[in-house]
């Protein structure tokens, strides 16, 4: 268990430095079909794409490795 637990923080703290550095390689949460609503009073962001395009990168990298 403590394994999996150092393991999962290594990829965690790796996929955060990508995605605080890697920001102009990578436009996730800005690709077209990203929900963004601006009004008066506020503002709604659902990004859709970035969903299904990390959901995707994950599903193949755990096929991988089993």
């Amino acid at each position: 268990m403590g394994r999996l637990l150092i393991t999962m923080g290594i990829l965690l703290v790796a996929v955060g430095v990508i995605v605080e550095f890697g920001s102009g390689f990578f436009p996730l949460g800005h690709l077209p079909g990203d929900i963004h609503i601006t009004g008066r009073h506020g503002s709604f962001y659902f990004p859709v794409v970035t969903c299904i395009v990390i959901s995707v990168v994950l599903n193949l990298i755990l096929r991988l490795f089993r």
